[in-house]
């Protein structure tokens, strides 16, 4: 996938960033798919396996495969107990190297919004699982403020930061999806909010959370050390914390599924 800007290829800090919280929204998300055990499974954009290890845990597939564009992230995958179910490779969600109705199920977790062409990722989804199984995918609601690091990136903004865009952030949108499902002539198509809630200790804990983010630990290197504490000092006054110093926030996701018609 062409994700020049952003690219996350750390899979610990990843999984520390975003890992906990696509596990919080990938909870919600699979006990709303209900899937049936026993199924084939393409996971497109696993990166580190965080989503593919809840599948495995919880679903009781057949088999599962995942596919993902970094190699960082893939090696990361490859060390967690779930690779002697799973199989990892690097591959391209707009060309999924799989020849037609390999899978029963296929799942796009946190990833849509990196696919350049979404309606091309959503068909070779649909083209690589059979008749009447099941394409699906949920999002950060990007538009609606639903991403888990929202605040801190308008901050960063504010202090002239710029901060990566992913290609197709209209496809996180609730009707974008159901209108990329619909098109690629999915049947029985719908839609759903997720929130999710994430507690961190204390600030020290979300902002060395945030320092490993792969999306914006190099712009926060690379800012002034006066308006990195700018920052800092703005984050603290802005999350909320209880009497213990706790932070706990919610973010918001955009999930869909659709069956392949029969």
């Amino acid at each position: 996938m062409h994700t020049n800007q952003i690219r996350f290829n750390d899979g610990a800090a990843y999984e520390r960033y975003m890992g906990k919280w696509s596990q919080l929204a990938g909870e919600i998300f699979l006990d709303w798919l209900a899937p049936k055990p026993g199924l084939r499974w393409l996971d497109v954009g696993c990166g580190n396996g965080a989503f593919t290890e809840m599948l495995v845990e919880r679903c009781a597939p057949a088999l599962v495969q995942g596919i993902d564009p970094s190699e960082g992230q893939l090696a990361f995958a490859r060390t967690r107990p779930v690779s002697r179910v799973a199989h990892f490779r690097q591959g391209d969600a707009m060309a999924l190297p799989f020849p037609d109705d390999t899978f029963d199920a296929s799942v796009m977790p946190l990833v849509i919004f990196f696919v350049p062409d979404p309606a091309k990722g959503v068909a070779e989804m649909a083209r690589v699982v059979r008749s009447g199984g099941l394409i699906t995918a949920y999002a950060w609601d990007m538009f609606g403020g639903g991403f888990p690091y929202e605040a801190l990136q308008v901050e960063m903004r504010g202090l002239g930061v710029t901060v990566a865009v992913p290609p197709s952030p209209d496809a996180s949108r609730i009707d974008v999806m159901r209108d990329l499902w619909t098109g690629a002539g999915l049947d029985a198509v719908e839609t759903r909010e997720i929130t999710v809630q994430r507690t961190f200790a204390d600030f020290d804990d979300y902002w060395t959370t945030i320092l490993g983010g792969p999306s914006v630990s190099p712009k926060l290197a690379a800012m002034a050390p006066e308006d990195l504490a700018l920052l800092k000092a703005r984050m603290r006054a802005l999350l909320p914390t209880d009497a213990t110093g706790r932070i706990t926030y919610s973010a918001r996701a955009n999930a869909v599924k659709g069956l392949v018609p029969k």
